[in-house]
């Protein structure tokens, strides 16, 4: 299949921006919502959105292979799932920082499971990206906790469904990805209230069930709603047009949307360890990037 990189990469900066600008906003659901009751209503948002178009557009959905859909949804959604906890009491561009060494997960499982070749110059692209998550996330070492590292995990589950849009999921449309997604994560959301309700409710923004809306949450699910579904195409068509490994990189311009964003709204700066970071994170990406048009590396 040719790749049509630069498509790709206009596709996937514009869904970063929209990204960056969107999850600003999951902290005011924190105090006044859970994450379950958040993921519930916006892909009932979701759906009522993609059916009326279909309805006016007179088209249906039409899914190739229903294993490798099943397989990328629940590979994504529970990276997503992941990161819209974290966001409940970290910084946008943490977490971002965190889920975006998807990147790098990219070139490491395709090595491990695709047997595609490195040289040194990407091992130490990786080594460095790694470093640089580390200075973003856990700018305090004495106050590391397992928890500031959950993106990182997130970042790995969304790593294997990039490689799965590219290997299974090729001959999809972007809206049937798209909506798979969102519909595991309304699966999510359905069992972790259920949960709750049957082991009783522990507080705050991941141990709530469900929580009636108030203006606040149904504005920030509506807003979730439309842009994400808008992100999500962007992403799933940019994957479609070109090879993970290469078109990856330009993720990371989340980084600098997040942070941007993060100052704009909030007025939230980054300390000099911070700004380490996003730089050795950028440098690996793009050295990952760059090498990754050469054979060997």
């Amino acid at each position: 299949m040719e790749n049509r990189t630069l498509a790709a990469a206009g596709a996937i900066l514009a869904a970063m921006t929209v990204i960056g600008f969107i999850d600003q906003y999951i902290r005011l659901l924190a105090d006044a919502s859970s994450l379950w009751t958040f993921h519930l209503l916006r892909t009932a948002m979701m759906w009522a959105l993609v059916l009326g178009w279909l309805v006016l557009a007179a088209r249906g959905i039409r899914v190739v292979r229903w294993r490798g859909v099943l397989a990328r949804s629940a590979l994504m959604s529970t990276a997503m799932i992941v990161y819209f906890g974290a966001l409940g009491f970290m910084p946008v561009a943490q977490v971002a920082a965190g889920l975006f060494t998807a990147p790098i997960w990219v070139l490491i499982l395709s090595v491990a499971f695709f047997g595609q070749r490195i040289g040194a110059a990407r091992i130490l692209a990786v080594i460095l990206g790694f470093a640089g998550v580390i200075l973003v996330v856990a700018p305090d070492p004495a106050q590391v906790s397992p928890f500031v590292f959950a993106p990182v995990v997130a970042g790995a589950f969304y790593a294997l469904a990039v490689i799965a849009t590219r290997e299974w999921c090729r001959d999809e449309s972007a809206l049937v990805l798209s909506m798979g997604i969102f519909s595991f994560m309304g699966l999510w959301a359905l069992g972790g209230i259920a949960v709750l309700a049957l082991a009783g409710e522990t507080g705050g923004f991941l141990g709530r069930g469900f929580v009636p809306p108030t203006a606040t949450v149904w504005a920030v699910c509506a807003l979730q709603a439309g842009g994400s579904l808008l992100a999500v195409i962007l992403l799933t068509r940019g994957y479609q047009l070109a090879e993970a490994s290469v078109v990856s990189v330009f993720e990371y311009s989340v980084l600098a949307t997040s942070a941007l964003f993060g100052f704009l709204v909030w007025g939230e700066t980054m300390g000099p360890g911070g700004l380490l970071g996003l730089a050795l994170i950028a440098g690996a990406g793009s050295v990952i990037a760059l090498r990754g048009r050469r054979v060997p590396a």
